[in-house]
């Protein structure tokens, strides 16, 4: 990626440590409301969304059924149909590109991209901030399970 530079790469790596530690909050919580370890994980590759992973553990956890759970988190996840419509030139024309990178839309890969003025550039923002976080989300929540 001959877009990404030193200071790109420093601030999305402080972000996505920033991000790690947040998912070893969620490990840790997901663990204590009697998910295993392997199902934290399965959740976080899976739904890959913090604010909607720790919503549906703590509502499971207070006793809420797991449909009322997944539907605070879609509610909650609601506000990325207009992100995707301000990043959709970014993810690309192929659709298993364009789900990939649906998958990695959180707010950060999105504000990283949308800060830069080329379009290379907003792809290669998007992208290394979409992998580097998925990477220490799920890192996280391993070590804090």
């Amino acid at each position: 990626m001959g877009n990404v530079d030193r200071a790109l790469v420093r601030d999305v790596g402080a972000v996505a440590l920033a991000s790690g530690v947040v998912g070893v909050s969620f490990g840790a919580l997901a663990v204590a409301a009697g998910l295993s370890v392997w199902m934290a994980l399965f959740m976080s590759v899976v739904v890959f969304a913090g604010g909607a992973q720790f919503v549906a553990v703590g509502m499971v956890a207070a006793g809420a059924t797991p449909v009322a759970a997944v539907f605070a988190g879609l509610l909650l996840n609601a506000r990325h149909l207009p992100f995707g419509m301000s990043v959709a030139d970014v993810l690309g024309k192929r659709w298993p590109t364009r789900l990939l990178g649906a998958h990695l839309m959180v707010d950060e890969s999105v504000a990283f991209a949308l800060a830069q003025r080329e379009p290379a550039r907003k792809r290669a923002a998007y992208w290394l901030c979409g992998g580097m976080l998925f990477v220490a989300w799920n890192l996280g929540v391993v070590v804090g399970g």
